[in-house]
């Protein structure tokens, strides 16, 4: 059932339905939405613009598009369900923009803007293929990053958990026995005994205890304050504050390049591009960055007042200013740092991934001296 059905639906019921009809509906549209990702969004930018550029009308263009999105063997899928809304919103004169502007958590204002500015300029099929490959490198990058980081990451949860286990569950048993021979005991087998017992104590106390923090840093993050501080926080790390930092001045270079090249004003593509950025501390220095450029300073000298972005980002801003050509130099600008982001993720899985090995080596290692030594000990006596 699309969403014009549902208006439908809902004209048709009384005004006193009960809250519990609204709460269902509210959730089932909810279910639908959350299940669209940004690539099912590239894919459907890049079909309509393959329709357009074949000559087709934008309505037909779009009922083509529902469609082919109905053939995939989905009882109801969300974007086709989405996308017909779209088409009955343009076949009664409103404007693509429009139409998709009446669905933000699908499409964002960037692309709504970029729409809007392609419909205005007759190159509507053009700025759809530009919509197509922002997300996508988005995606992509993305995508890199996560996979670098899945396999560390699982192998510092693995690695916990294998010590966890053996502490809690094996050296007890085993260490049982060294106390009742009440034998002197040397001082890796103390140890490994007092931590072993710590842990059979209050390892459920940890759990809530670390369960209970995730949830105040994830309630603090949600807020303005906190999430500052915490932007501010990834900046600063070692090894990966350069790396966010690079990923952001990825991101926002290439959005405001493909907004300058798709016709949109600096002032308005610099507004949709600090809507893109996720980093609020890079995103207020972005809204600086508009401020100045709205009393009329030049961009470059705009950014390079903010002392966020490295020394190139404003070289080579400079240059496409002096050139005529901004939007090229902001491209370059995006296509080198994906470059630095994918080489920087590789390295630090590179150098992560022996680091974990040791540190997991070293720990297994210290268990099997603190088991073994009282054994020898006894072998020695007898």
């Amino acid at each position: 059932m699309s969403v014009a059905e549902y208006k439908w639906l809902d004209e048709k019921k009384p005004v006193s339905r009960p809250r519990a009809a609204d709460a269902r509906r509210a959730s089932h549209e909810r279910d639908l939405l959350s299940r669209i990702r940004t690539r099912d969004v590239c894919s459907v930018a890049r079909q309509l613009a393959t329709l357009l550029r074949a000559g087709m009308p934008l309505v037909p263009a779009l009922s083509a598009l529902v469609e082919q999105l109905r053939t995939g063997g989905a009882r109801e899928n969300p974007l086709a369900v989405i996308m017909e809304d779209i088409a009955r919103d343009v076949n009664s004169g409103s404007t693509l923009a429009g139409a998709m502007g009446k669905h933000s958590r699908v499409f964002p204002n960037l692309v709504v803007k970029m729409v809007a500015a392609g419909e205005t300029s007759g190159t509507l099929e053009q700025v759809l293929l530009r919509v197509a490959e922002i997300l996508e490198a988005r995606v992509q990058l993305a995508s890199k990053v996560k996979a670098a980081v899945a396999y560390p990451l699982m192998m510092v949860i693995v690695a916990v958990g294998v010590v966890v286990f053996l502490m809690y569950v094996v050296v007890p048993s085993i260490t049982e026995i060294f106390i009742e021979m009440d034998r002197a005991l040397p001082w890796p087998t103390k140890l490994l005994i007092s931590i072993s017992a710590f842990l059979k104590t209050y390892l459920l106390f940890i759990v809530i205890g670390l369960c209970l923090a995730v949830l105040t840093l994830g309630a603090a993050y949600k807020t303005a304050a906190g999430r500052m501080l915490a932007d501010r926080a990834k900046l600063k790390l070692p090894l990966f504050g350069g790396l966010f930092l690079k990923l952001e001045v990825a991101r926002l270079s290439r959005t405001l390049g493909i907004l300058l090249a798709s016709g949109i004003p600096i002032l308005n593509a610099l507004e949709i591009s600090k809507q893109v950025i996720q980093n609020r501390v890079i995103a207020r220095g972005l809204g600086t960055v508009k401020d100045k450029v709205g009393k009329g300073d030049a961009i470059a000298s705009a950014i390079r007042k903010t002392g966020l972005f490295p020394p190139i980002v404003y070289h080579i801003v400079t240059t496409g200013q002096m050139s005529g050509n901004l939007e090229e130099g902001l491209t370059n600008i995006a296509d080198m740092y994906d470059g630095e982001v994918e080489l920087a993720t590789k390295t630090l899985t590179s150098l992560l991934e022996p680091v974990i090995l040791l540190v997991m080596g070293a720990v297994v290692a210290f268990i099997v001296m603190a088991v073994l030594l009282p054994i020898t000990d006894i072998n020695q006596a007898l």
